[in-house]
């Protein structure tokens, strides 16, 4: 029974804690008038209008065009090359109480590569139709977010608001290409390290109902690589063990595993970032000729590669397991090799994902932030790809995925990727809201009132 009463003591006081953080803000920003939006959708507009698409990505120009706008919100500016011609830049919000860990917003620079010929309006166009859908490569993943920050900040400014805690902003690059010359090496360094961050928001998904999705993980990465090989033979031949029929069965045997847990997607068991998703990728097998392949010739050699993504959820030995004895035995000529194998644990064997219960506080702020500024949430979900929140995981560190974009298709990476302008703007009151709440929060024992006070 004293446990008990303990248990309930403490958590009375953090909700007592994070109640009078939520209230503890300034008085509501008014709403901006018909000529302020309009200036936040023009400077959205300017950023999706830099090519920063990979392989090639204009970093000189999206790096000035961010450090003009902080220098117009006197945010103190630092921009890092960890890899020649990869600019980071890092902005700071400082609080007036040093002794509390900071924030970080994190948001990508670069974009994906877009076919505009198969686009309605040019992808760096920014076009905005009579629905007002802002067209361009990167209005979902994830320039709306960076600038979404950005204008959260400004409004914040104005209102005078001032922060307890310190609140960076960071725009990395290549979190398209893996994040290797970009997030990867800041969570590694010493300048991270300086920063003393104790919750990062990174990227989300749109959701195409009312409801705003959280991330609290994400699937991992396995690229495989099946080889099969067998005797060559004549076109018009059968016989046993050729390196096509090992592959073959390979296969099949892989598309039952991908039916089983798709299966389970559309029975409505489990989402999606929750099974273990297998697609191939590549089949590569022939003898070339100068008009194509020989047909009458049965190869020695064929491959496949699959993007297999591993939800933090699930043993992965025992996948690898499978690969070794179903996918690729030896005992038919089969051998496999791994392209890119992410961990689904952290540093201290401890599974990547961020608590969603009591014993994670931020998580709380942030549904009650979203909820202060109207939005309504759903379920939390484990990211179906790969992020650059994977690399602060990996320290053990809390990450939520998060992009406020409700009543908005899936279309990051897709054809004709566009936000409507009303839900970018319902974004930023969201950030806003939330900036207060984290910027703002005093863990127990930390706040001038006494628990007696209390």
């Amino acid at each position: 029974m004293e446990k008990l009463c303990n248990f309930n003591h403490e958590f009375i006081i953090v909700h007592l804690l994070l109640f009078s953080s939520l209230l503890s803000f300034t008085n509501p920003t008014p709403s901006p008038t018909q000529d302020e939006q309009s200036q936040i959708i023009s400077r959205f507009q300017e950023y999706l209008r830099i090519n920063t698409s990979q392989p090639s990505p204009d970093y000189k120009k999206s790096t000035q065009f961010i450090l003009t706008l902080a220098e117009s919100l006197s945010l103190q500016t630092q921009v890092i090359e960890f890899v020649q011609g990869k600019p980071l830049v890092i902005l700071k919000w400082p609080g007036f109480d040093l002794s509390l860990p900071s924030i970080l917003l994190n948001s990508h620079t670069d974009v994906v590569p877009s076919e505009s010929s198969k686009w309605d309006y040019h992808p760096f166009g920014a076009h905005i139709d009579e629905n007002g859908n802002i067209f361009a490569r990167g209005s979902q993943d994830m320039k709306c977010v960076g600038m979404q920050y950005m204008e959260a900040v400004r409004r914040l400014k104005a209102s005078g608001f001032q922060p307890k805690r310190s609140l960076y902003l960071s725009f990395v690059p290549d979190e398209e290409i893996g994040g290797h010359d970009g997030l990867e090496k800041l969570a590694q360094s010493d300048v991270f390290k300086s920063m003393d961050v104790d919750i990062i928001l990174d990227e989300g998904l749109a959701s195409p109902n009312e409801n705003y999705r959280l991330f609290y993980g994400e699937r991992t990465p396995w690229w495989l690589v099946i080889k099969a090989t067998g005797a060559p033979g004549h076109g018009a031949k059968l016989y046993d063990n050729s390196a096509m029929e090992n592959l073959f069965k390979s296969i099949e045997s892989i598309r039952r595993f991908r039916a089983s847990q798709f299966d389970l997607v559309k029975a409505g068991l489990k989402g999606e970032g929750e099974v273990i998703s297998v697609n191939m990728a590549f089949l590569k097998a022939g003898t070339p000729s100068p008009t194509g392949f020989v047909m009458n010739l049965q190869p020695s050699e064929a491959e496949a590669g699959f993007d297999i993504r591993i939800p933090p959820t699930v043993n992965a030995e025992s996948l690898e397991k499978r690969i070794a004895e179903e996918w690729a035995p030896a005992s038919r000529n089969m051998s496999f090799e791994f392209k890119q194998k992410g961990s689904t644990q952290d540093y201290w064997g401890r599974p990547l994902i961020t608590a969603t219960d009591r014993s994670n506080p931020w998580w709380a702020l942030l549904v009650e932030a979203i909820k202060k500024a109207n939005g309504k949430i759903g379920k939390p979900e484990i990211f179906p790809a790969a992020t650059d929140s994977r690399y602060f995981r990996q320290q053990g560190l809390r990450a939520i995925g998060f992009s406020p974009m409700a009543n908005t298709p899936v279309l990051l990476h897709d054809h004709n990727e566009f936000l409507n302008q009303a839900e970018y703007l319902k974004g930023i009151d969201v950030y806003e809201s939330m900036i207060k709440a984290y910027t703002s929060y005093i863990p127990p024992g930390r706040d001038s009132l006494s628990r007696d006070e209390l």
